[in-house]
């Protein structure tokens, strides 16, 4: 079955919003039901809130291997779908979705015989906390198999511009979940056990609904070792890609606390804010990695620039905007988060930073996308290992070494951000990830 992709240049804002909406809804569907789940489990108690949090971390790994599932299965089926092969780019996610399921059973296993041990090594040692956390977890494991088809369903439907099906598919078992959960916990009389419950119900479900999917697709599903191998090699550099952000904004928040409580404090504000930003123009780079990944399959070079100008430009605007935000709520914001008037102060010199890098992040994000899409993820992996241990890293612990508190922290940040955007003008100025093809 064949199918027709507009020129690229034909494009509008409109069109990119259309797709960019729907999946900031999906994005921000998992964790507004975190939200909703720890309001609920908070009442049980100290222990048991302190349980969710440990084994929440766990889980939150496992949602990230599944973004970089989705990330890599849009690229590779939106490419196949420019190309005309609307068959092809479903068929990248049935590969994708034998991969996310082998990888959710893996996780699954090791949790039911490691999770007492790493539990207790995030809860710093065996007791109360440890064990709660080690039960909620081998519950709520068995959702990770339906966690991660989800995410490999996500990436190929992005693919193939189909953004309704996943809105549903997300947000019904997301709603469901969030009904299920207190009623589980409380009247049901589970407690902590009822939290765990309702997420693997809310995850198999969203999972079953995207297999479903596939299968009235009428397409082989066996399985492919070749493509998924191909696929494992774009997961790896985007893993890699990852694991520079979390040590580098892991390292940020260990620097933060030496400089006192009220740094940590007001660090944890700021930074959850930029995460927050960042969330929303995430959407925008999902819309690129389908639409470029659809030009350069259907040969499109001009149109695949034609569109990486314009999603840099809306992702420039919609930072501005945040920016003016940010900027209009600096005396407000930090004390809805804070009553503590030293947090308060140390969040100031942290905010000028925040504004400033609203637009730059927004052109980043946006051209992230654009290379995700266009299959030029390992130029991304390289870069973001430079500029976070050969800026980043560096800045922070020298802000520590000579005692430059918040602000150093943030100036390291910043740096981080611009040596990003530098070299993403840089390749997009070159050309050398405009590879046409249904494949790279």
């Amino acid at each position: 079955m064949s199918s027709t992709v507009a020129p690229a240049t034909a494009v509008s804002p409109r069109r990119i919003a259309a797709l960019a909406l729907p999946a900031l809804v999906v994005l921000a569907a998992e964790p507004l039901y975190v939200l909703v789940d720890t309001a609920v489990v908070g009442h049980l108690g100290r222990v048991p809130l302190a349980a969710l949090a440990v084994g929440g971390t766990v889980m939150t790994l496992t949602a990230w291997i599944g973004t970089v599932v989705a990330y890599g299965t849009t690229g590779r089926s939106a490419r196949r779908f420019g190309a005309g092969d609307r068959a092809a780019a479903v068929a990248e996610g049935v590969q994708a979705s034998w991969l996310a399921l082998t990888a959710g059973l893996l996780v699954a296993v090791a949790i039911a015989f490691g999770g007492g041990a790493l539990a207790r090594t995030l809860a710093g040692g065996p007791g109360e906390v440890a064990d709660a956390a080690a039960g909620w977890l081998r519950i709520a494991a068995l959702g990770a198999p339906g966690l991660l088809l989800a995410a490999a369903g996500n990436g190929w439907l992005r693919g193939i511009q189909d953004t309704r099906r996943p809105l549903l598919f997300v947000l019904a078992p997301n709603l469901l979940s969030a009904l299920l959960c207190p009623l589980l916990v409380y009247p049901a009389g589970l407690g902590l056990v009822g939290s765990a419950v309702a997420n693997a119900v809310a995850q198999t479900l969203s999972g079953g609904l995207f297999a479903a999917a596939l299968v009235r697709e009428r397409i082989a599903l066996r399985p492919r070792p070749r493509v998924i191998g191909q696929q494992l090699v774009l997961g790896r550099d985007l893993l890699v890609r990852g694991v520079a952000f979390q040590a580098s904004f892991l390292s940020a928040t260990a620097v933060a606390a030496r400089f006192g409580a009220a740094a940590v404090g007001a660090h944890q504000i700021a930074v959850q804010l930029w995460f927050f930003t960042a969330l929303v123009l995430d959407a925008l780079a999902i819309a690129a990695q389908a639409l470029v990944g659809a030009a350069l399959g259907a040969g499109d070079a001009a149109g695949a620039r034609f569109l990486a100008r314009r999603v840099a430009l809306l992702g420039g605007l919609c930072g501005v905007a945040f920016a003016v935000l940010i900027a209009a709520g600096a005396g407000l914001v930090p004390s809805l988060f804070s009553s503590d008037p030293q947090v308060r102060e140390q969040a100031m010199v942290a905010w000028p930073w925040l504004v400033a890098l609203q637009p730059i992040g927004g052109v980043v994000f946006a051209l992230d996308g654009v290379l995700i899409g266009a299959g030029d993820v390992r130029y991304l992996r390289n870069l973001t290992i430079v500029a976070a241990f050969g800026g980043f890293l560096p800045a922070i612990w020298l802000a520590y070494g000579l005692d430059l508190g918040l602000g150093g922290i943030w100036a390291g940040l910043t740096l981080f951000v611009v040596l990003r955007l530098v070299a993403l003008l840089l390749r997009l100025r070159s050309g050398a990830w405009v590879v046409v093809g249904a494949v790279r």
